[in-house]
């Protein structure tokens, strides 16, 4: 009986070791899921200069237009003033959220210089809103409907993509 005890203590150590071996593997595959229209909008977004964390939910009840962007990016450049415009004649109903994927020295540098821009400026603190997002490259858009959830993903960024990003704002705040 004793040998029997034993042998089972190892197939259930040996079952364990499988099971920790797959949980890095799942947490990575969910770390590079993709999020799609009707999926709940992850709540971090990063952290303010003022070190202030934001989060989706204090945009309530807006279109929350979240891009992520790094000050090397030519797309990103063009893309930021655009959303800014956006974001003005959605006349507080659209919130745009731009988070930076760069490290935090960098960002710290360049807040300053983005002020003017009425965009909320956000850091990726340890990458956390991308996992979260699923970004593996920028310019990365995500519209988020003022009932928090994802309304579209948008990869690069072309202006011919302008007219669809504001008929996707349009059509959620004319829902009820």
């Amino acid at each position: 009986m004793r040998a029997r005890a034993s042998c089972t203590g190892a197939c259930v150590t040996r079952s364990s070791r499988r099971f920790l071996a797959v949980i890095p593997l799942c947490v990575a595959a969910a770390a590079f899921a993709r999020l799609g229209p009707g999926d709940a909008a992850p709540a971090v977004l990063g952290v303010a200069a003022d070190g202030t964390r934001v989060k989706v939910g204090q945009s309530a009840g807006k279109v929350t237009i979240v891009t992520f962007w790094a000050s090397w990016c030519g797309p990103c450049k063009r893309e930021l003033p655009i959303l800014e415009g956006l974001q003005r004649a959605g006349w507080g109903r659209v919130q745009v959220v731009a988070v930076n994927i760069e490290e935090r020295e960098k960002f710290r540098c360049m807040a300053p210089l983005l002020a003017p821009l009425a965009l909320r400026i956000t850091h990726d603190e340890g990458n956390r809103a991308q996992a979260a997002y699923g970004v593996n490259g920028i310019p990365h858009m995500v519209v988020i409907g003022r009932d928090g959830k994802v309304i579209a993903v948008h990869r690069g960024f072309s202006e011919d993509e302008i007219d669809d990003l504001l008929d996707e704002i349009n059509e959620d705040l004319a829902a009820k």
